[in-house]
């Protein structure tokens, strides 16, 4: 198979249902967002830091990938979503809740940053939340199960309490964040 087509050369592309749209279209944009906090995930699988949580990271590139085709595939008038199974929701609160027990209760805002690997679960961190208002904004145009933007949603809070954990883990300083008098 050939990587190359030239179909995209103008701008359009196919979505899997084969209609043709703009590349800058709801659903491009949004399984697109996916797809870089997909690498950003395959990067952190990778960092010493957090080398405990490299299991989960390859199951939520997975879950990423299926939720990307799904958008890819949007769903026909009058038939039901697909869904993200809830308990793949609740493995991300489950594993929230296994890394706060080593964390300090957070009692200030944090400021991203301290190492690499720190800095980029706040990178991933913040790639998932825009990609969560683009399925927002999607879910307004068609429909879109709400089991998608509940995992996207504790995805992020994940990503924040992994930073939390790596900077434990490397024994950097969180930087707390105060508003100047």
């Amino acid at each position: 198979m050939k990587i190359y087509t030239k179909t995209g050369d103008q701008g359009m592309t196919s979505l899997f249902n084969g209609k043709r749209v703009g590349k800058n279209d709801l659903n491009i944009d949004s399984y697109g967002t996916l797809d870089e906090l997909n690498a950003w995930i395959g990067l952190l699988r990778e960092a010493s830091e957090i080398a405990n949580q490299r299991p989960l990271l390859l199951a939520i590139q997975k879950e990423l990938f299926e939720m990307g085709a799904i958008l890819a595939n949007p769903t026909p008038k009058g038939l039901k979503p697909k869904v993200i199974k809830s308990y793949k929701t609740k493995a991300l609160e489950t594993a929230i809740d296994q890394m706060e027990l080593h964390l300090e209760p957070l009692t200030q805002f944090i400021l991203p940053g301290g190492s690499a690997c720190i800095s980029y679960c706040h990178l991933a961190r913040t790639v998932c939340r825009r990609a969560e208002r683009l399925v927002v904004a999607l879910h307004a145009t068609q429909p879109i199960d709400v089991s998608i933007l509940e995992y996207l949603n504790r995805l992020s809070d994940y990503l924040f309490v992994l930073a939390r954990l790596a900077a434990k883990n490397s024994d950097v300083s969180e930087e707390k964040w105060q508003a100047e008098s």
